[in-house]
């Protein structure tokens, strides 16, 4: 959530206060651990051989700084930041910094991905305290109460400029905590109320708003307003992917449509594109798409598989079908547990470098290719002698390193260089699979598990490939077995080498609702629909806001200083975001009256934002288009040709079409039909309350489909063979 009001000056006054001066590294064999060893966190592994006597998030920090009357840092990341590494290596690891932070103040290290509610606090309240966007790592200063009273982001280890370095901060604030421990605690309680004000008012129901299909047309012309024109995308100084901004503008066709598609481009002849892996990489430090920071996470791999599947769907380019299959073959290769569940991301660094596994030198080059090959190489990946990337924060960077990107298009090539590409990126392939790997993040997380799920399971049917399909029922049955407790209908938020987490965040049932939805549609087997029915009932008995509408990141808890209805889409898309779509979806599925008015109140809870700022809430407009548009039904009622049926039903010739299936009664899904063909297969097709008549031809069925598309029609399934240039 972006808070967008004034500065409080409170934090200000901190903050003048602190200025006006009141990786992976192997321990060494000697080093003692600190009690963060005992934790199953990746991120917090990280941290257990560091000097600092650090705290998992818990009861027992807080009794210390309670006991103590001592500040608490805060520090929160995930294992795969990049600043979060260097932060660590400059003073994590520094002996001067873990003497003063053990003496004067109670540490504590929290994974974000681990516990997504309590991040979300303390980044909204560094927003609200300085105007800022925040990011990783988030280095919050608490009194004994939890409350936050000062913060930053990356700290260097010394001062710069006027920038304080983070020894400057610690002793700052420990000089003014001691001086004036009275003072600052009854700042932090005023803050803290205008905090809760403020979410309060924005939060709040509009009962009087209204949606229509002319102002999703009118925001169309808001997100460009933001865009670049020139490289896609959205940003001055640095890209990320938007794939929420993007499905809505390939949603809406015309200029927005054009300039989605533009960006997806850019973005896969960028190198934040794994050219060689696939998969894609967190952002780029640049406008233009070209220098990432590496990491890649499961949540970008899902969301970006939906984008480029969606861009073949409404452009029949072959190059974005070929770009969401890498993305899908990446996920299979590098981010699946074994068992089936998937991993949550693989890191930016290899033996303590940033890029060093992924990027190349020429040197590195020539002792693998011939002359030929190199050539050909270095004009298609615009490969040079002196490279087009350094980590400036590290002491001692490699040289001459070279980010892949599609210097030259393809078709610049001759078919027998193009042949020879092909042959030569899977020799590059086979090369750095030998390299030192970067470390895998191997948590499964319910929630981005579901993003993924849904998204496998929509690639495997539109794309006509069973791997796809098959490895996201594998992935939703090992959630299930490994985080899903039938007994007591609770979703575990994070499984770990046997251990699970268990507390509840909204993310996790609502993500994985939408996977379990959408796996039924893919599939028509019920206990997927079942489970998700089941998933929306709780979710709406533990974290729906009943007062204004939308939901809560996480369960009313002792440790939340307040409890957090998060309405910016960043990364990924909020709980509430996703849930206004997922009850609209089950109450057209299911009837239920509840479902229904669960989606419509949680959109009036956000409504100003929505008309005004569309560009935060880019999922919510999933939402909008499917409550203002008339939705449509398949029902195949019958089994034995179901998959014929499926297959016409999933060719992405129609928004907002809805596929359900029984081999019983059809009236539980149509509420119009009564019977079965006796002995047949058959297809009930339904726009808003109106029905055809059943039909048990599936080519009828597809005509119908296309007769009603009107202007949703998608080139994809009427384009011709794909070109050879589209091969990569």
């Amino acid at each position: 959530m972006r808070v967008g009001f004034v500065h409080w000056a409170t934090g200000l006054y901190f903050f003048a206060l602190v200025v006006a001066g009141i990786g992976r590294e192997t321990p060494d064999s000697g080093s003692t651990p600190n009690r963060l060893i005992e934790s199953k966190s990746p991120y917090l592994l990280q941290h257990a051989f560091n000097p600092v006597d650090w705290y998992p998030w818990g009861e027992e920090a807080f009794v210390k700084a309670r006991k103590e009357k001592k500040l608490i840092l805060l520090s929160i990341g995930y294992s795969t930041c990049h600043w979060c590494h260097v932060m660590e290596r400059e003073s994590f690891q520094s002996e001067e910094v873990a003497n003063f932070l053990n003496k004067h103040f109670v540490s504590i290290k929290l994974d974000r991905e681990e516990r997504p509610d309590v991040d979300k606090v303390y980044m909204t309240s560094f927003q609200a305290m300085f105007g800022q966007g925040g990011g990783w790592p988030l280095n919050m200063f608490l009194t004994p109460d939890l409350k936050p009273f000062y913060g930053g982001t990356y700290f260097p280890p010394k001062d710069q400029g006027q920038r304080p370095g983070f020894m400057t901060v610690l002793s700052s604030l420990h000089d003014l905590w001691v001086k004036d421990r009275v003072g600052i605690e009854a700042k932090t309680v005023d803050l803290h109320e205008k905090l809760t004000d403020h979410l309060d008012k924005i939060q709040s129901l509009n009962p009087e708003a209204s949606f229509d299909a002319l102002m999703l047309d009118g925001m169309v012309t808001k997100f460009l307003a933001e865009a670049d024109q020139m490289n896609g995308g959205w940003g001055k100084e640095q890209k990320f992917p938007q794939p929420s901004h993007l499905r809505f503008l390939l949603s809406k066709g015309g200029e927005g449509r054009e300039f989605a598609l533009k960006t997806c481009r850019k973005m896969m002849e960028g190198g934040i594109n794994d050219q060689i892996g696939g998969g894609f990489h967190r952002y780029t430090v640049d406008p233009i798409w070209l220098v990432p920071h590496f990491e890649k996470m499961l949540y970008d791999q899902a969301q970006l598989l939906d984008v480029y599947v969606d861009a073949w769907q409404v452009s029949g380019k072959e190059e974005f079908r070929v770009t969401a299959k890498t993305i899908a073959d990446y996920v299979l290769a590098e981010l699946t547990h074994s068992e089936g569940g998937f991993l949550s991301a693989q890191d930016a660094q290899s033996e303590g470098k940033e890029g060093k596994y992924w990027c190349w030198t020429v040197k590195d080059l020539k002792a693998l290719l011939n002359e030929r090959e190199l050539s050909v190489v270095r004009k298609r990946y615009g490969i040079t002698d002196s490279g087009n990337f350094i980590d400036h924060s590290d002491p001692d960077p490699l040289k001459d390193q070279n980010v892949l990107f599609r210097a030259m298009p393809l078709e610049k090539f001759s078919p027998e260089d193009r042949e020879l590409l092909a042959l030569v990126k899977e020799k590059m392939k086979k090369a750095r699979s030998l390299r030192v790997p970067p470390a895998t993040d191997d948590k499964v997380l319910a929630s981005w598990n579901g993003l993924m799920i849904g998204a496998m399971a929509r690639a495997g049917r539109i794309m006509k490939d069973e791997r796809y399909l098959r490895a996201a029922e594998k992935a939703h049955a090992f959630v299930v077995n490994k985080l899903w407790d039938p007994a007591s209908s609770t979703l575990s938020h994070r499984w770990r080498e046997g251990h699970v987490d268990g507390s509840q965040q909204s993310e996790s049932y609502l993500y994985f609702l939408r996977g379990s939805r959408v796996l039924y549609e893919a599939t028509l087997n019920p206990p997927y629909l079942r489970l998700a029915v089941t998933l929306a009932d709780r979710a709406i008995a533990l974290f729906y806001d009943k007062l204004n509408g939308g939901f809560f990141d996480g369960e009313d808890r002792d440790d939340l200083v307040f409890r957090l209805k998060d309405d910016y889409d960043s990364a990924t898309p909020t709980p509430s975001s996703v849930a206004r779509f997922e009850y609209g979806v089950l109450s057209e599925i299911t009837g239920k009256a509840l479902y229904r008015e669960v989606a419509e109140k949680s959109l009036l809870s956000v409504s100003d934002t929505l008309r005004q700022s569309p560009t935060q809430l880019a999922e919510s407009l999933k939402a909008v288009s499917f409550m203002v548009g008339k939705p449509a039904r398949v029902v195949i009622a019958g089994a034995k040709q179901r998959e014929d049926f499926l297959k016409v039903a999933w060719t992405g010739l129609r928004q907002n079409l809805l596929v359900v299936g029984t081999e019983g009664p059809v009236s539980e899904f149509t509420r119009q039909l009564e019977e079965v063909k006796p002995g047949r297969t058959t297809a009930y097709y339904c726009v808003g309350q109106t029905c055809r008549l059943p039909e048990t031809n599936p080519e009828v069925l597809a005509e119908w489909l296309r007769e009603d598309r009107g202007s949703q029609k998608s080139p994809a399934t009427e384009a011709g063979s794909p070109s050879p240039p589209a091969s990569e």
